[in-house]
This record gives structure tokens, sequence and C-alpha cells, in this order.
């Protein structure tokens, strides 16, 4: 029976309990960081497989980056400050270190199946997906996913992500009335209200490369399946097959044998036709 993943979410101050290090001697790899990471550590995904699970998203808006919040009691996405509970510069970490330190800031990535695209669902609450309609309007009220509650992830050179709907237009911030946020899904560009920082938890990033490694690993297994069977069946055709002594020397004995036949039919055939001249 598999083991049921715990889907309790742990922020900053909460006490974790690190697995073993393997020892790894490819100092470079990404796989060996992947590895040497606690699996709560929140990273950057480096391609878009890697972004499931819980999930964090920061747009570099200016003066304060914000963060995409799902608040279940008006039941509503918001644009959340980041620096709203700083009181000075010094305690204010850099972009790339925030952390989530409420569920609200948390979605819950899936991947559809047998899709480029994936489902974002509210980590708070009864379960609300990220959803955009072909007026650009995005919600999170509906409990069952259909086309409007798909994204496409795209990562960015730099590392940022922009989010593709359906409708093939770009989740985006934007400024309405007084000054306030919000998020919009008709952009039809990606510029810099379209650029997200996604962070993930480190053991997903490690799900994501293992699966890799499988995928890989049957990959090479057909290839040299389909090789032996090359060999076996098509030894006198393009292919070079290995093989002993003994068998040379049986295929060169065969192919003379093969062309003294032929010789003996040929005089055969000849004979028989002066035979009738």
């Amino acid at each position: 029976m598999e083991k049921v993943r715990s889907t309790q979410l742990k922020f900053k101050g909460d006490k974790i309990k690190k697995k073993r290090k393997r020892e790894n001697h490819d100092e470079g790899s990404a796989s060996k960081r992947v590895e040497d990471e606690d699996p709560e550590t929140w990273v950057l995904p480096e391609n878009a497989a890697e972004i499931r699970g819980p999930t964090f998203i920061i747009h570099p808006s200016d003066p304060s980056p914000i963060s995409v919040n799902f608040d279940s009691t008006r039941n509503k996405i918001v644009l959340s400050s980041l620096d709203k509970d700083s009181t000075s510069d010094t305690d204010t970490p850099s972009l790339l270190d925030r952390i989530p330190t409420e569920v609200a800031q948390v979605w819950v990535t899936t991947h559809v199946a047998g899709s480029a695209t994936i489902n974002l669902r509210t980590g708070t609450g009864e379960g609300k997906f990220l959803s955009c309609d072909k007026h650009g309007i995005v919600s999170a009220f509906r409990e069952a996913r259909g086309p409007e509650e798909e994204w496409t992830p795209v990562i960015l050179p730099d590392g940022m992500v922009a989010f593709m709907n359906v409708y093939e237009n770009y989740l985006s911030v934007d400024e309405v009335a007084g000054g306030s946020l919000q998020l919009r899904g008709d952009s039809e560009e990606v510029g810099f209200r379209e650029r997200f920082w996604l962070k993930i938890q480190s053991k997903y990033k490690k799900e994501a490369h293992e699966e890799k490694k499988k995928r890989e690993a049957g990959s090479e297994l057909t290839v040299i399946d389909e090789t032996s069977t090359n060999h076996m069946h098509q030894a006198w055709g393009a292919g070079r097959s290995v093989v002993s002594q003994e068998d040379k020397k049986e295929l060169k004995r065969a192919r003379k044998e093969g062309r003294l036949a032929e010789a003996l039919l040929d005089r055969r055939a000849k004979l028989k036709s002066d035979r009738f001249c």
C-alpha cells in the first residue's frame, strides 16, 4: 500500500526532521544540490516539470514585492505586500530569499495528465482553482477544474515564470482605480507585469528529478532491446555484429558453399542449353 504523503504545510520556525545526506562526489551537479537540501526548503524551479506541490507566487512590484494570496473568508484573490510587516530595511530579506509565512500565500500545483498544463488550487479553505474566463477575469471560486482552470507555465531565460491560459493570453498584475492591484488574464505579450517568481519545496523538485531519471532509464533500456533485436534478426543487413571465430568460419563456409552451388547450377543450365541447340 502506498504511503500517504502529509499535506500539512510547514513555515519558517517549524522544527523539521532532517534526512541523511547521500554521498555524491559530483559537487557541481544539480541532483546533488537537491539531495543535500532540506526537503522543506523553498527553492526556485529550473523547468516546468518541477513546478508541483505547494507553490509560492511572487511578483517583483515596486515599491514592494507582492504575493498572490487567497482570502478564504472573502473567497477572493488578494495581492498582498510582502513588506507589510517589516519595520526597517535591515530586517527585510532579498526578494529571492522570501518564503511563505502563512497558508493564504500558498497554492498547490498539480499537473494535468498527458499535458504540459497545470492546475493551481488554493492551499486554504475548501480548495478552489485559479481560473480565467475569455474576458480575462481571474478568480478562484470553482471547486471543479476544466479548460479555464488550466495554465501553461513558461520558464523565462532569467528563471522567472509566465502563465499562459487556455485562450493563449498571460496572467498579469494590473493596477486599477485607486492604485490597488489585481490579477488579469488578457495580456498578449510577456512584459514586466506578466513575470512572476515561483518557489517550490525541495522535496518536490527531487521528486521531479527522480521521475526524469526513471524515464531516461526506460528509454535507454528500449534502445538496448532494439539493438539486440537488430543483431539477432539482421546479422546479414547493414548493421555490424560482433561474432565469435567459430561463427565467422561458419559464415565464410556458407558463403563459399553458396557460390559453388550457384556455379554448378549455371554449368548445368549451360549444358542443357547446348544439348538442344
